[in-house]
């Protein structure tokens, strides 16, 4: 018996190793960790396959050090779905599976079923709550919850309950206020359902198609407005499989949609969850990877790379806001969370359900070819109405720093009522450029081809592409003259905003906002209570929140998407326009949008103001059907980097040569060609791209022509990747 070992480095294949001295040969040994010698160091594999004979003679084969696992910790079926993954994304098959691992198992460490359990010692018990609550408020909040809970709280639900629980628990278990003791892991929790609001029929009717498949594979779009209830669909279908006894995986696309989502789910299900994010300690990610795969979670929610997470008794698949680029991977094994969780789904054989109020080009164009069902909610519950969209002619209004005089007087009228105003802009720091007024000089990234972002605050110079950082000069590096910030970031305009209503509080929500841990749910709350008047951000205001009050949304220079480089701008600049525009008109308030432009008469702009989402997307399938674009087509995007382009483009003509296309024209290639930023980060970019009408066509190709390219010497002095189905092309 030969074991075909998957090892976590950039080689593609499996490598063949003969079991341990002590194997017995009784044993399942597929999807279990090994120890082993890979080359001169000791490392974690993990067996993928087993075989009866190897290509190499037995005298070169090393023996398996031990077997790490009693049970398989990859069953089957995720081991089958992660096999077809490396090989569909043309990615060394070690590393997909290492990306399915938390890092504890990735090291070799036991999967463990200990965990630690925290109570109040009697001196804790008998703590003064009041003076506690005065002098030490955070360890008060974790105080109270210990003192409700005699038993005890394990570390998982204390990573869910608190903020920053680890110091505060730190400094009460220093007092001798809280002791810890070691339980065995359960793997059955009860499971509680409270019911939900009544459905409309709209909602009705998709949760009956939904549960009439649940016992077989069968994918869903489901079309909602912003604000129709998809969420209250999801749980309702969620039932139906929770009560089978099997389990729902919740896919969504940011880390900060998980607080707001994780309420509502504990509202309706009284039972154990399992969380996934990047946000998580190695050890909270383990112990809620562990629960996915044991079966104990019944529902498991995460961003992205919850998508690989196995499952004991998989019974539904939903991924929410199905749309959005978050769910592909851009370095590294660069998969499609949404793609693989309906593959996922064919192989469980299991209904999923993917959402949005603007689908992509691809979901839609699979409706249309009988590959997806749609279930549409046209409609906003109750007597909440749409809101109206207006375009604001920037050609023919002043403006004061990017906000027009329209804009203004509209969040005069709105504040004075009583509602919130949001103003997005998709644009960080104080101005994206800094400019002499006497030369023309404006300040460059000397690593890139790009502009330095002015961050007013900090007082300085900021590249948000390879992260470089430098004081803002006194005066120009030229000709010493004045220097000006020009054009518009978040910054600036909430700046403004206090100059023009001073008399409204305000948040500002991006990326330098919520760098600190529980910064973004602080601003939220302060939205909420209704503190904050005035919020300006970039798209993470854009993603599922629901902010009852705000009445106004303005957007802010709309027009970026209208002349983008990538076939993908404009399906994202409209997209991005109905999502914020679905952040107005909540509760009773009739909501109002103005999007600023100096393009009133695109054809984009006005069919997406006077028809719709829905129409704007026939009409970009047209475009792209005519164009030959995805998803009318399909695309594998080479790139390459160096310090020096003319080394960059040897290797990509090098690789192009090699490329032998077939003589019936299925498929074809463009380039090698610069990136549109050729250079960042200090290395020089290009690309080379592969499309074919006939998916199997260009996957029979790219298998022994990238085997090919992997042997060119020039490969050695550069970095290349492929991306296989590119949702950018940079």
């Amino acid at each position: 018996m030969i074991f075909q070992v998957a090892i976590n480095a950039p080689l593609h294949g499996l490598f063949d190793y003969l079991p341990p001295a002590d194997w017995t040969g009784d044993q399942d040994v597929l999807g279990k960790r090994v120890e082993v010698f890979f080359g001169r160091s000791k490392t974690t594999g993990l067996i993928a396959g087993v075989a009866d004979e190897s290509s190499f003679p037995a005298s070169r084969l090393r023996k398996v050090n031990q077997i790490l696992d009693k049970d398989p910790v990859l069953n089957e079926e995720m081991l089958s779905l992660l096999l077809w993954a490396a090989a569909y994304y043309q990615h060394p098959v070690g590393e997909v599976i290492a990306t399915a691992l938390p890092l504890a198992l990735r090291q070799g460490k036991p999967l463990g079923g200990i965990e630690l359990v925290w109570s109040l010692t009697p001196s804790g018990a008998e703590q003064d709550s009041a003076a506690l609550a005065r002098r030490a408020p955070r360890q008060w909040e974790l105080w109270q919850k210990l003192q409700q809970s005699p038993a005890g709280i394990s570390e998982i639900v204390l990573a869910d309950l608190a903020q920053n629980w680890r110091d505060t628990l730190k400094r009460m278990l220093d007092k001798g206020w809280v002791s810890s003791r070691e339980e065995q892991i359960s793997t059955e929790y009860p499971l509680e359902i409270h019911p939900g609001p009544t459905l409309t029929g709209d909602q009705s009717t998709a949760v009956a198609e939904i549960i009439d498949a649940c016992s077989g594979f069968s994918p869903f779009l489901l079309f909602g407005v912003t604000g129709s209830g998809k969420t209250e669909v999801y749980f309702e279908a969620m039932e139906k499989v929770l009560r089978e006894g099997r389990q729902v995986l919740l896919l969504v696309p940011e880390i900060g949609l998980t607080p707001q989502l994780l309420a509502r789910v504990r509202a309706r299900f009284d039972g154990k969850l399992a969380i996934l994010h990047s946000g998580l300690a190695d050890g909270e990610r383990l112990a809620s990877w562990r629960d996915a795969a044991s079966g104990a979670a019944h529902i498991v929610i995460g961003t992205r790379s919850a998508a690989l997470v196995p499952l004991a008794r998989p019974g539904m698949i939903i991924v929410d806001e199905e749309h959005d680029p978050s769910f592909k991977q851009w370095e590294g094994f660069r998969y499609s969370a949404r793609d693989m969780a309906v593959a996922r789904a064919r192989r469980h054989k299991v209904p999923v359900i993917l959402g949005s109020a603007t689908p992509s080009l691809e979901s839609l164009y699979n409706v249309h070819r009988g590959r997806y069902r749609q279930l549409d909610l046209p409609e906003r519950p109750g007597a909440v109405t749409h809101p109206e969209i207006r375009l604001v002619d920037l050609r023919a209004h002043a403006s004061n720093e990017g906000l027009s005089t329209p804009l203004v007087l509209a969040a005069e009228k709105h504040l004075a009522k009583g509602g919130q105003v949001l103003i997005f802009l998709n644009r960080r720091g104080y101005a994206p450029t800094l400019f002499c007024t006497g030369c023309g000089w404006t300040a460059r990234c000397k690593r890139c081809d790009a502009g330095m972002v002015v961050h007013h605050r900090e007082r300085r110079l900021h590249c948000h592409h390879c992260d470089t950082r430098r004081p803002i000069p006194e005066t120009c590096e030229e000709c010493h003259e004045e220097l000006a910030p020009v054009g518009q970031g978040t910054e600036r305009v909430e700046e403004t905003l206090s100059q023009l209503l001073p008399d409204y509080p305000q948040v500002r929500i991006d990326r330098d906002s919520t760098q600190r841990k529980g910064s973004m749910e602080g601003l939220l709350d302060q939205i909420r209570s209704g503190h904050a008047r005035i919020l300006t951000g970039t798209q993470m205001l854009t993603k599922g929140h629901d902010f009852p009050d705000v009445s106004l949304v303005g957007v802010l220079n709309a027009d970026q998407g209208l002349f983008g480089t990538d076939f993908r701008a404009s399906e994202r600049l409209a997209q991005t326009i109905i999502q914020v525009a679905g952040r107005a008109g909540r509760a009773e308030r009739p909501g109002l949008v103005l999007v600023q432009t100096q393009y009133p008469e695109h054809p984009l702009l006005t069919k997406l103001v006077t028809e719709g989402y829905a129409a704007f997307a026939e009409a970009a399938l047209a475009e792209r059907e005519e164009s030959g674009w995805p998803p009318y087509s399909h695309l594998a995007l080479m790139r390459a980097e160096s310090p020096s382009m003319q080394q960059t483009l040897a290797f990509l003509d090098d690789a192009r040569r090699l490329l032998i296309l077939p003589e019936d024209n299925s498929v074809g290639a463009l380039g090698p060609a610069a990136a549109p930023m050729e250079k960042r980060a200090g290395r020089f970019r290009a690309q080379l791209l592969v499309e074919s009408r006939d998916r199997s066509a260009l996957h029979k190709l790219l298998t022994p022509w990238l085997a090919q390219v992997r042997e060119l010497p020039e490969g050695r002095k550069v970095r290349w990747s492929i991306d296989v189905d590119p949702i950018e092309l940079f």
